[in-house]
């Protein structure tokens, strides 16, 4: 058990419950937080400020996908347990795993999860059972407000108060007392999914479940509870009630499962090391080094995310689930627009019909209202990953883009040609991952300054295995760019196979970078888990 130490605004002593692990926070340059393994976040408070009462709570850290315990326990004993269990049991070991799987990092607020998820299952039953328009809305209303409340109260409240005290501390009043909420681990990919159940229902789109029991398969199912893809109702319900599962699903999601740990070990664990190392300098870096830092951390975020994601789906696919991809080669993006038809899928699907179209979408009566709608959809997107005002920046900076998109240069960027255009929004990107990456805004200004148009010291030093790393990862995101590329893709993502002497080549390599993972993660220290505030 870890003992996570927050930092709060007041004053007051420090409590420890539980056996403690020493935990050494060291703030870097532009508000990196490092020595903490199992607890991760972001510090707002800046240096020299009063800070709060020290707040400790006890946690287990999370079983994430790419841990020795998930993969060396964890998984071959569900896939043993699930495997054998006979076909009407299936639904129900998935649901035992996956709520040991969530309450082994939230060991409290599982009870939470599990009630309201209950609860809301009993409300959208009856407002599929309600007639009258009034009835029907007001059941919506109350399985809205109870899932986005949830939601609100544990990811917003903090920064609401914080917020709320720096305004009354300007004023001249004293400050309210508070003390801080702790983030339950993936509330905002569990909001998601419960507010695309009420409202398909809702909009007589599909019926409802008939047993609570799948409805918590659905909510609770482990592959994708914490780090997505974002699965629809629509798009599973049939398949929570039967589904098949065949020796080549269980070998095909196998493989898309060693890709996606490949992923995320042998590439985006050394970009990240690299991008907290620059990320964390006491001084400004120069021109060289603070490029470096953001592509590191670019690359770092998109093997990341695309990596869990790739997990995802193939542990969904071994157990007869086709979730919805969630990442198409998101760097070789023509414009910010064709970008966001690349990257996390899901959510931008989600955006699009849960809040754009129902706010006019482009069937608006002004160009202006259409850019509102755009604007607001983002800024939304910014706050759902994280209580910070960075985050609301970077939503805010992607909006823009995609109105100048709508305006002129998704236009200007078909006439320069396909690799110039990826190179442009590659830039874009970048830039915007620095907003994303550092705490604050003056600290992503005084970052930025460093990169525009900052001093030329040489190639920074590092080690050959980042260079080399860094190269493969160019090479696998713009791979696409070739014919060739897209062939090795095509190799990488099998669908089928079509006889066993094609199948087992798969299961070697794939065996052999499970393992190879397994010694990597054994071996080294860092193995991040970047999503805790999501």
């Amino acid at each position: 058990m870890t003992l996570c130490t927050v930092r709060l605004m007041e004053t007051g002593d420090r409590r420890v419950l539980g056996h403690v692990r020493q935990v050494q926070w060291r703030r870097g340059h532009f508000g990196r937080l490092s020595g903490v393994r199992g607890c991760k976040g972001r510090h707002s408070g800046k240096q020299g400020e009063k800070h709060r009462d020290t707040l400790s709570f006890p946690t287990f850290a999370p079983v994430v996908f790419s841990s020795i315990l998930f993969l060396l326990y964890f998984l071959p004993v569900f896939l043993l347990v699930y495997t054998l269990a006979p076909a009407s049991w299936r639904n129900a070991v998935l649901l035992a795993f996956s709520t040991v799987f969530y309450a082994w990092g939230a060991p409290v607020f599982v009870f939470v999860l599990l009630a309201s998820t209950v609860i809301d299952f009993y409300i959208v039953r009856s407002l599929h059972l309600a007639s009258a328009p009034k009835k029907r809305k007001g059941w919506l209303l109350l399985s809205l407000g109870m899932n986005l409340g949830l939601l609100a109260y544990f990811k917003y409240a903090n920064f609401f108060v914080d917020n709320l005290n720096a305004a009354l501390t300007a004023a001249g009043i004293n400050a309210i007392g508070w003390t801080a909420v702790a983030l339950p681990i993936g509330i905002s990919f569990y909001t998601f999914q419960t507010l695309t159940y009420s409202i398909d229902v809702y909009r007589r789109e599909m019926k409802p479940l008939e047993r609570v029991s799948d409805y918590l398969v659905y909510i609770l199912s482990f592959p994708q509870m914490i780090a997505g893809p974002i699965v629809r109702f629509q798009e599973v319900a049939s398949q929570l009630r039967e589904r098949v599962t065949l020796p080549e699903d269980q070998l095909i999601g196998f493989v898309r499962f060693a890709l996606g740990l490949a992923k995320k070990v042998f590439i985006a664990n050394v970009l990240g090391a690299e991008a907290d190392r620059i990320f964390g300098l006491e001084d400004t870096p120069d021109l060289a080094t603070a490029w470096l830092g953001a592509i590191s951390y670019a690359g770092q975020i998109y093997f990341d995310f695309a990596g869990y994601s790739d997990m995802a789906i193939g542990l969904g696919r071994m157990m007869g689930f086709r979730f919805p991809e969630n990442f198409n080669s998101p760097y070789v993006a023509a414009n910010i627009t064709d970008f966001w038809r690349r990257w996390h899928i899901t959510l931008g699907r989600w955006m699009r019909d849960y809040l754009y179209i129902p706010l006019g979408g482009n069937r608006v009566g002004s160009k202006a209202r259409l850019y509102f709608n755009l604007w607001v959809v983002f800024l939304l997107s910014g706050l759902w990953h994280g209580a910070s005002w960075n985050f609301v920046i970077w939503g805010a900076y992607h909006g823009l883009f995609l109105i100048l998109d709508r305006l002129f240069l998704a236009r200007w960027t078909e006439r320069i040609g396909r690799w110039p255009a990826a190179f442009l929004t590659c830039f874009i990107v970048i830039i915007g991952w620095v907003f994303f990456r550092i705490d604050t805004f003056g600290e992503a200004i005084h970052y930025l300054s460093a990169m525009f148009p900052g001093s030329w010291a040489g190639l920074p030093e590092s080690s050959s295995k980042f260079w080399w790393t860094l190269g493969a990862s160019l090479l696998a995101s713009w791979a696409v760019f070739i014919p060739l590329g897209r062939r090795a893709e095509r190799m990488l993502y099998p669908t089928e196979f079509a006889d066993w002497r094609i199948a087992l080549p798969y299961l070697i390599i794939a065996l052999l970078t499970y393992a190879l993972a397994c010694a990597v993660i054994t071996g080294q220290g860092f193995n991040p888990f970047i999503y805790f505030r999501f």
